[in-house]
């Protein structure tokens, strides 16, 4: 089973948690012009049906209806990236159709709908072979077109899976970019050198690569040109289950050894450590060092609870909480837990398109643990993980180390349950940090810049802990 699904299960049902609002009245909820609403998913979707038009206008409505800037977006720039990739989609299969020219649009929503659904039908009919697919791109694009890093259509192979067996998909090694970098869905810079971080297994474990060793060339590209990451990395990051070779050319520093290698993609085996959402343990005899991979349910709790079982007959100097490659979860989640180290504050503010902000803030209910608190963050820590940081950061509960967050945070994303059983999710509000700063997009900058490097890796030192370690045993 892979990874990716795995974790697209594990997003659908954070979102459905999340969505703890009732359904909005029909005159708020988006609606398509023969009124199907969209509404929260009650649970997991049942079996996928097929994507038609009529579901693209219900996502379509249900955008308007919904998103964010939904009540002010110029809604012609989503029927125009979705005609787009249908007449791309077309091209691609070596056709054209002649009178697959774009509407006039007015600006009028319902009206500009009716004349781009008569100009898809039409040219859909042309080409019944493709219909399937054209209605998939042309949705994908329409969401696409937001640019909101939170706005997604979850479907086909993202859907969610019945159980999670462990399973890891992909060539088995970890890298210092991360795919959000990758795939566009942060805009962190791509650091060069590329290199590999860690070694989970698969194809990579089985060819001899270590930690540290430097990625020259992807399929015989390079990675970086004039110092920016090129599409050759997304190659290392296979989408389950188009499993493609890749060949790899390697530098391992520490002998000079070059070398090139072929790594099929495919399922591996992880070790359960690495699957534990929340692992913890004793440092330097009075640290507690937790490392927390996502904010799923109950995963505040459990942090307290290593904490607290740690402390048991000792005293403790800090909490060391490694949040690298946190990708995020439930916003009440990172509420909570920043809720052990202050109270009566704002946490975040989440906004409407005009201007009007709800505060969120701490849950004073929550028992102070009265420790210090070092927080590691990298480019991989997105979304609640971010909520968490710039609020640690902004409110001096703690302090950062690391280097910047993903800028990944645009809002809480609700889930909308469409007609053919997929799910779309967007944000309703825009998140502001306890400042009203904008962290999406920016990041929460460390205030202790450590980078890795590859010499770091192939020597299994983790500078950033060892600054952790530091700031929390040193003058107070």
């Amino acid at each position: 089973m892979s990874v990716v699904r795995a974790a697209a299960a594990a997003l659908i049902l954070l979102l459905a948690a999340a969505c703890t609002a009732p359904t909005p009245p029909r005159s708020q909820a988006g609606t398509t012009a023969a009124g199907t609403a969209c509404a929260g998913p009650q649970g997991p979707p049942e079996a996928e049906r097929a994507t038609t038009v009529d579901v693209i206008e219900q996502a379509y409505f249900c955008i308007l209806g919904n998103y964010y800037s939904g009540a002010t977006l110029d809604a012609r720039s989503l029927l125009t990236a979705g005609f787009l990739a249908l007449t791309q989609e077309i091209n691609r299969n070596g056709r054209e159709v002649p009178e697959a020219t774009m509407p006039m649009l007015t600006g009028d929503r319902e009206a500009d709908w009716t004349a781009f659904e008569t100009a898809y039908r039409k040219i859909t009919d042309q080409v019944p072979d493709l219909r399937d697919k054209l209605a998939v791109v042309t949705l994908e694009a329409v969401v696409a077109s937001l640019g909101d890093n939170h706005a997604r259509w979850i479907h086909g192979d993202e859907r969610p899976i019945d159980y999670y067996d462990g399973d890891g998909y992909g060539l088995g090694l970890q890298l210092n970019v991360t795919r959000s970098q990758v795939d566009g869905s942060s805009p962190r810079v791509v650091p060069a050198p590329l290199f590999v971080t860690a070694v989970e297994g698969g194809a990579a474990q089985a060819a001899g690569v270590k930690p540290g060793d430097v990625i020259e060339a992807v399929n015989g590209s390079t990675p970086f040109v004039g110092g920016t990451a090129t599409a050759a990395i997304a190659a290392l990051y296979p989408r389950y289950p188009e499993a493609r070779p890749v060949e790899l050319r390697l530098h391992r520093p520490a002998t000079g050894r070059r070398w090139t290698v072929p790594l099929e993609p495919g399922l591996y085996r992880r070790e359960w450590a690495d699957l534990q959402v929340v692992r913890s343990e004793l440092l330097d005899d009075d640290v507690a060092y937790v490392r927390m991979t996502g904010f799923a349910p109950d995963s505040a709790n459990r942090v307290l609870r290593a904490v607290t079982g740690l402390r048991n007959g000792r005293t403790l100097s800090g909490v060391v909480l490694d949040l690298r490659g946190n990708g995020g979860g439930s916003p009440a989640e990172a509420i909570r837990l920043l809720s052990a180290f202050v109270h009566g504050e704002v946490t975040a503010y989440q906004c409407t398109v005009d201007g009007a902000c709800a505060a969120s803030r701490t849950d004073d209910t929550v028992e102070l643990l009265h420790l210090p608190l070092v927080v590691l963050v990298d480019h991989g820590c997105a979304s609640a993980c971010e909520h968490f940081g710039s609020a640690v950061k902004a409110l001096r509960a703690g302090r950062l180390v690391g280097t910047r967050t993903a800028g990944a945070i645009s809002g809480a994303a609700q889930p909308y349950l469409l007609a053919n059983n997929t799910v779309l999710s967007f944000p309703s509000r825009h998140h502001l940090g306890p400042g009203r700063e904008v962290v999406d997009r920016i990041g929460v900058p460390p205030d202790h810049h450590v980078v890795p490097t590859p010499q770091d890796a192939a020597a299994g030192r983790d500078p950033a802990l060892t600054r952790a370690l530091a700031l929390l045993n040193g003058p107070r």
